[in-house]
């Protein structure tokens, strides 16, 4: 039998880590084959051209789609919906996938899912029906591209009520849990010897993995709100705790905090060190090392990451602004303000509260449920490719009165 082709698009760092564990199973399906469309920051070296990490974990690359951006302005990015749109189409065009698949709420992956569905490519989302309501643009892109996609793989319950919410048919909603702790739970990231080696960090003195993103709904106020979290890293690195500080994406206001990070990363600050990209690889080693009780490992910033991934590691995070507000989330968060002082005093509990440390370590993960990636290739491999997947229907009517809805 025929193998149905699966064009999987990645669009940055983060959104690969997290579709590792899909592109794995849809490989490793009998039924199945992808073909990998790469674009975004992958191709751009300041943000860590990353495609050199996912070729290095062993997945062809079928297309490389550029799409110029500067992480400046928002018009820079209508530039990269716009352009992207048409790249992406042309590389679709080329490549005659069965069904193609999109992750999450990137303005990439909006061009993405523009292009397939509008040439009647049966697109399936994933991570629809999140809520990250504090001021990031990436809520109102996440509900987009579900409205627009045929099938819809979510991480939790109340993300699929609210797909349901929005009108979609029950049968396209699938309730599979986050595939990146499919590749944590297999243990699939640097051990403490490679990070060690790769980090020169010492695992007996506290570590501090800080990634800061702007707001894009304020996105003008990003090196404003990025300040007090550099002063914040600097009175820890003065109390002996390393800092590991990564680039943020390539959303406006992204090159305003890359700016601030160039200008702390040339100070050579001791205690401080500045990574455009970890890699997925490396990024979960150190959150790993958090699993061992004794060693003393926080997550900071605003970062989705520290929200969803953490708790599987039992590592405590510090979560900066609004950008993550509304987000579900296990007990190993604190929220802070843009201050230097919380900011500083969060992480000292993280460190020296051992309740609190107790309760990182035992809290469920609420995204977790098992296999995401296998539910998700299966689920490819069976549906239907009809004219009933492609012609979508409202199933949320409403309740009116006198010809007005209420």
């Amino acid at each position: 039998m025929k193998k149905r082709i699966i064009a999987v698009f990645t669009g940055n760092r983060a959104e690969y880590g997290l579709q590792f564990p899909v592109l794995k199973a849809i490989d490793a399906h009998s039924d199945l084959d992808y073909k990998l469309i790469v674009s975004g920051a992958h191709l751009d070296k300041n943000f860590g051209e990353t495609l050199a990490e996912i070729k290095s974990d062993g997945f062809r690359v079928s297309e490389e789609v550029k799409i110029e951006m500067d992480a400046g302005t928002l018009e820079s990015n209508v530039q990269a919906i716009g352009s992207g749109i048409l790249s992406i189409g042309k590389a679709l065009s080329k490549l005659k996938p069965d069904m193609m698949v999109v992750y999450a709420d990137r303005f990439e992956g909006l061009a993405a899912v523009v292009a397939s569905t509008q040439m009647n490519i049966p697109t399936a989302h994933i991570e629809g029906g999140d809520l990250t309501d504090g001021g990031a643009l990436d809520d109102s892109v996440r509900h987009a591209m579900t409205k627009l996609s045929h099938i819809h793989f979510t991480t939790n319950q109340q993300a699929s009520n609210r797909v349901l919410g929005m009108g979609e048919e029950e049968w396209r909603v699938h309730t599979v849990g986050f595939p990146a702790i499919d590749m944590i739970s297999e243990s699939n990231f640097a051990t403490p010897n490679e990070v060690v080696e790769s980090l020169s960090v010492d695992l007996n003195k506290p570590v501090v993995l800080f990634t800061q993103h702007s707001v894009t709904t304020e996105f003008e106020l990003a090196g404003e709100q990025v300040e007090p979290s550099l002063h914040a890293l600097e009175k820890l690195a003065a109390e002996g705790i390393q800092v590991i500080v990564t680039y943020p994406n390539n959303d406006a206001g992204g090159k305003t905090i890359i700016e601030k990070l160039i200008e702390m990363d040339v100070q050579s600050i001791n205690g401080i060190q500045v990574h455009r990209s970890l890699g997925r690889y490396l990024y979960h080693g150190v959150l790993a090392l958090a699993r061992d009780r004794k060693r003393k490992v926080i997550c900071v910033g605003n970062s989705s990451s520290g929200i969803k991934e953490t708790p599987v590691f039992g590592c405590p995070t510090v979560n900066i602004g609004s950008r993550q507000l509304g987000r579900l989330r296990g007990q190993n968060v604190i929220d802070v303000e843009y201050s230097d002082k919380l900011i500083f005093d969060a992480v000292m509990r993280c460190i020296e509260d051992n309740d609190f440390r107790n309760v990182c370590h035992e809290t469920d993960n609420p995204y977790y449920l098992g296999d995401a990636g296998k539910k998700i290739a299966n689920v490819l491999a069976k549906v239907p490719i009809n004219n009933i997947l492609i012609r979508k229907k409202m199933n949320l009517q409403g309740k009116s009165k006198d010809g007005w809805f209420k």
